[in-house]
């Protein structure tokens, strides 16, 4: 189903916003802006037109005009009064930028100045006119020319003065003057939306936010597609058209990938399935309060959770992961799920406060990765449904990852002696020598009652006796504690899952405080 609606396309050198047309499509979005065009009679560019106006004892030539060199802008028709004059010539249009009057070139005058040439330009006034495309939205033009005004652009007054009436001039002619009228052989106009732009939707990406900040956009984001291309700043004239256009496109683009993701899977062996990738802001390291972030693509497939710099689209582009961590051994953790006291809020999408400690970072919709040796990646989303179904891609994928590998050996030692370490996901935890490979001990997932470490390499494993109900403490030593410390975290919540799925899902952070409208 295709979306339309009018928004606004906000240019950051010039700091002034146009009218377009927004018109999203399963696969593509499409900016348009207002032209006019040539529909029939001669084949004329419509760039320019030369147009004779019979000025009116009553309404005058028919229009108001803006702008003026002092403003930088070019004086443009403001409005086109119904059957008067400048409607009957069927020739002109609201945006209409005038270009010369009687021969006299006035694209670099004033305001007053060309108000003035209108008045003194007699009974029969030629103008030459160019529609100008890129109308700054402080103009306040509406987008509908004749008829009606649209319910944007002109709900507001624009601070630039509008002559309108006071352009009748003092006519000669006593009498009615003879009616603008189009000549039957004359081309004939139309003001239409015309597609200016298309941006492709698969692996694109949304950022709400101002570049190098963690400030957002009021009412406002940009589109990126796969190549960089960006939409620019599109901006909206309300919080809940921001938020409902953010979501369409939002939902096309997870659409696209779950296509993508199932158009890969069918090539790919049960154990390299894709299970869910996506773009997400990572903050770099070492950043200081200016909270820099970057954007990548992640993706759960197989055994691994990789980080790309770029989508991979083909199957070579997987080597080309910027890391690759085992599934069995990250720790996937939300910190922050909150409301900003912006006009996010005013569109009720998402409800519900949590954070686990106190962050400098000021962006909502923050998870962690925890990898090996105490190291771990930060990353944001721009939605709450994101971080979501991000929470749950981490939970399924692991979970498929321990039931598929069953069991993790990891070399130890203690005490001088080298030993192996077994989490499987049947039996439990064995600890056996790695010579002999006698079974020195082993306990099942129920018996871990608790544990501690030094942060570093060593920690001890507090396991509860079935016969004695004492507890047994095993002190080891790995040298990557942090990657065995999040296998048996994979393990246990596996288990957990396989046995009580319904306990898992209740300990979702982001689900239990994320819904929509």
């Amino acid at each position: 189903q295709t979306k339309t609606g009018i928004a606004l396309l906000y240019d950051e050198v010039s700091k002034n916003a146009y009218d377009i047309r927004l018109k999203l499509t399963k696969e593509v979005l499409t900016i348009q802006k207002q032209d006019v065009v040539c529909v029939s009679g001669s084949d004329h560019s419509a760039n320019h037109r030369t147009v004779t106006l019979h000025r009116q004892s009553v309404g005058g030539l028919g229009l108001s005009i803006k702008g003026g060199a002092e403003h930088k802008v070019p004086v443009v028709i403001s409005r086109i009064f119904k059957e008067q004059a400048a409607d009957q010539t069927g020739m002109l249009f609201i945006g209409d930028a005038i270009i010369q009057v009687n021969g006299i070139n006035v694209e670099n005058a004033t305001h007053e100045e060309v108000v003035h040439l209108l008045r003194n330009a007699g009974d029969e006034v030629t103008i030459t006119v160019q529609y100008l495309r890129q109308a700054p939205s402080f103009l306040r033009l509406p987008l509908g020319s004749p008829g009606p005004s649209s319910d944007h652009s002109s709900g507001a007054s624009s601070p630039l003065f509008d002559s309108g009436l006071h352009l009748n001039g003092n006519s000669t002619n006593t009498a009615s003057s003879s009616p603008s009228s189009p000549i039957a052989n004359e081309p004939k106009y139309e003001k239409r939306w015309i597609d200016t732009l298309s941006f492709p939707l698969s692996m694109a990406r949304i950022s709400r936010y101002k570049a190098d900040t963690d400030k957002l956009r009021s009412n406002a984001f940009e589109v990126l597609a796969l190549d960089g291309v960006s939409t620019g700043i599109l901006q909206f004239y309300t919080a809940q058209e921001s938020a409902d256009w953010l979501r369409a496109i939002s939902t096309n683009i997870s659409d696209l990938t779950l296509q993508n993701m199932k158009s890969a899977n069918k090539c790919s062996s049960p154990s390299k399935q894709v299970i869910h990738m996506g773009w997400v802001n990572e903050k770099l390291e070492g950043t200081d309060s200016s909270q820099l972030y970057k954007f990548k693509f992640l993706a759960l497939k197989g055994s691994s959770f990789y980080i790309f710099s770029t989508p991979p689209v083909s199957t070579v582009d997987w080597v080309r992961a910027e890391k690759v961590y085992n599934l069995c051994e990250v720790l996937f953790k939300i910190h922050k799920l909150w409301l900003a006291v912006d006009c996010w809020l005013q569109a009720n999408l998402y409800l519900g406060v949590h954070q686990d400690f106190d962050l400098e970072d000021q962006r909502p919709y923050c998870f962690s990765v925890m990898v090996g040796h105490g190291k771990s990646h930060y990353f944001n989303v721009e939605l709450g449904s994101e971080l979501a179904v991000w929470e749950k891609s981490f939970q399924r994928a692991i979970f498929l990852e321990v039931q598929r590998t069953g069991s993790k050996t990891y070399m130890c030692s203690w005490q001088g002696d080298t030993l192996c370490f077994t989490i499987d996901f049947a039996l439990g935890f064995t600890c056996f020598d790695n010579k002999t490979k006698n079974v020195l001990w082993r306990f099942k997932f129920s018996q871990l009652k608790g544990s501690s470490d030094d942060g570093k390499t060593r920690v001890k494993l507090h396991f509860q006796n079935l016969d004695t109900k004492q507890i047994e403490t095993k002190e080891l030593e790995f040298q990557d504690l942090t990657a065995v410390l999040h296998c048996i975290h994979s393990f246990i919540a596996a288990k957990v899952a396989s046995l009580d799925p319904v306990f898992i899902d209740s300990q979702s952070i982001a689900r239990k405080y994320v819904w929509s409208n």
